[in-house]
């Protein structure tokens, strides 16, 4: 019974042994083997087997993307304003073996490379030039941590400066100016408005005198059409007349006496001046001779 018990225990024993053995390394995962201490091999995802006492994982690494979100450091701008800078990174491992052998703690190492360089970045421009040039500072920083960590197994694919935390003063002072510029560009809108309107006003006040203008001018022609139309029907009824006396054959007398009437007409008008033509004078006088004559030969 005992010898079972024993049997069983060291049966247990080396199932445990194997079952140790037996390593699973996952996908996006990558295991560092050392063999009595020194490096031996990497394991890829699959099934492999470890030797005990002889054989040990060194390091694990995963190849997904990740990110690394440090504490905000503290950075003198060039113009001697001290801010609070947040920065995350982000990075992917390219290989286990340098990873595991190329620094001692690769994160601190990176967070520390980090807040160096972001130091040097922002030491070398302005307040206002850090608050605007976030692309640009973004793209130095990550350009100089990819090639530093290189030889860590570690790519820099992203580096994002989260926020940018001025002094207190230099805030409220920054909301003043804000504020000022807003008001200026209000102000400014405000007469360009005005300005508008009145050049649109008196724009409409010079076409409709234009247009008043032109109205009259029409009417003005239109009454002088009319004017010369009815000037030009008494003209023409007049000849119109002289025609019909013409073809009736009336004699010169009658003529004559028609000429007069006009003439009488012409006397009773607020002319102040007749003009009386030669031949309409001459009858005039030729009428008055025959007029005496006839008083003679009835007094006879």
């Amino acid at each position: 019974m005992q010898t079972l018990i024993i049997i069983l225990i060291v049966l247990v024993i080396i199932a445990a042994i194997i079952i140790s053995m037996v390593k699973i390394v996952p996908q996006t995962e990558e295991y560092v083997i050392e063999f009595l201490g020194r490096y031996q091999t990497t394991w890829k995802a699959g099934i492999h087997i470890l030797i005990p006492i002889l054989q040990r994982i060194a390091s694990r690494a995963s190849f997904k993307e990740q990110c690394a979100d440090f504490e905000p450091q503290s950075v003198i701008t060039k113009d001697n304003v001290t801010i609070s800078v947040d920065t995350v990174v982000y990075f992917k491992i390219f290989d286990a073996k340098l990873f595991a052998y190329g620094a001692a703690n690769p994160l601190f190492a990176l967070e520390n490379l980090s807040a160096t360089t972001l130091r040097n970045l922002i030491g070398e421009i302005t307040l206002d030039e850090a608050l605007t040039s976030r692309d640009t500072i973004n793209a130095k920083l990550k350009s100089i941590l990819d090639e530093a960590t290189d030889p860590w197994g570690i790519n820099v694919s992203r580096v994002e400066l989260k926020n940018i935390d001025p002094p207190t003063e230099i805030k409220n002072a920054m909301e003043k100016q804000m504020k000022a510029e807003r008001e200026k560009r209000e102000a400014l809108l405000q007469a360009e408005a005005h300005q508008e309107s009145v050049i649109k006003k008196a724009d409409g006040d010079a076409k409709a005198l234009v247009l008043a203008a032109n109205a009259q001018r029409d009417a003005e022609i239109a009454k002088a059409e009319g004017q010369a139309e009815a000037i030009r029907k008494i003209y023409e009824a007049e000849a119109e007349g002289l025609e019909r006396l013409k073809a009736a054959n009336i004699d010169k007398g009658v003529l004559s006496l028609k000429s007069l009437e006009a003439l009488e007409k012409l006397g009773n008008g607020q002319a102040t001046k007749i003009i009386v033509p030669t031949d309409l004078t001459k009858t005039a006088s030729d009428l008055s001779v025959i007029g005496e004559m006839l008083e003679i030969n009835r007094s006879k």
